[in-house]
């Protein structure tokens, strides 16, 4: 760790390390938009079309758009990254080295914090882009895609890219987390971003009845939001969207509407 922790404060070695933080967030990117475009858009597209929230396939104009500006994102992503590391190795920031220095409980709270943190900070610099002054130079790109497709999870401008991209100073410099917990939070976030963005809805129809429903966001609740331009500006969870009053009034019916649809027979 020592050697690592040396090499973050060289500069000579930043281009590098850049270069193998953006390979590592590309390939991951690609690896989980690609299954889900592998199997809800190439090889169970007809036995989950009851599930597809809007029911029409994506253009191709639209994908290619989308997958131009993810890889975009992977870039400004894995420099912010890389910005965040070394600002750490300098003592700007939180990242501990190992594990034992907190233990466990803390190691597995912390994702969970920084899940909390991720959550709120999404909602409401997502309805700040929303504003007329803002909309166009951060968010009018992602909003493009109307039927969203995995393909989306990661579709910004560069300027919305360097506002989510925000996430990785803000937890490495106000929580103690360490490394593998922080790569461990960004797989939950890349994971929920790209199922978000598939465009089929794979929840049980109970959910919103449950407790616990009420509280998670859904596909649906994203979907629709790419679709009305309004409403539902939360990620993880409904929570801020309850309290503040923001979601679209036809979230509910939406969500009940598309898991009530029963699939097609083969060969009907």
């Amino acid at each position: 760790m020592e050697q690592f922790r040396a090499l973050l404060r060289n500069p000579d070695r930043w281009g590098r390390m850049n270069v193998g933080i953006t390979i590592e967030t590309g390939l991951r990117y690609l690896f989980l938009a690609g299954i889900a475009w592998l199997l809800a858009y190439v090889l169970f597209q007809r036995r989950w079309a009851h599930r597809k929230i809007i029911p029409k396939p994506a253009s191709g104009p639209d994908v290619r758009r989308e997958v131009f500006y993810s890889l975009l994102t992977v870039v400004i992503f894995g420099l912010v990254g890389t910005l965040t590391f070394v600002a750490n190795a300098h003592g700007w920031g939180r990242l501990y080295w190992q594990p034992d220095e907190r233990g466990w409980p803390w190691f597995f709270a912390s994702i969970a914090i920084a899940i909390v943190l991720h959550d709120a900070y999404f909602y409401w610099t997502h309805r700040m882009m929303h504003h007329r002054w803002l909309y166009a130079w951060f968010h009018r790109v992602h909003h493009q895609s109307t039927n969203p497709t995995p393909w989306a999870a990661y579709a910004f401008s560069p300027l919305e890219a360097v506002v989510e991209a925000g996430i990785f100073p803000l937890v490495a410099m106000t929580i103690p987390i360490h490394p593998l917990a922080f790569a461990a939070f960004m797989l939950w976030q890349l994971t929920f971003n790209v199922l978000g963005h598939t465009g089929y809805e794979f929840h049980p129809r109970w959910l919103l009845d449950s407790r616990f429903g009420r509280w998670l966001n859904t596909p649906t609740n994203h979907i629709l939001h790419h679709e009305k331009f309004r409403g539902n500006y939360g990620l993880y969870f409904n929570f801020w969207d309850r309290i503040m009053g923001t979601n679209h009034p036809d979230y509910e019916p939406r969500f009940r509407e598309v898991t009530s649809r029963k699939a097609v027979e083969k060969g009907a």
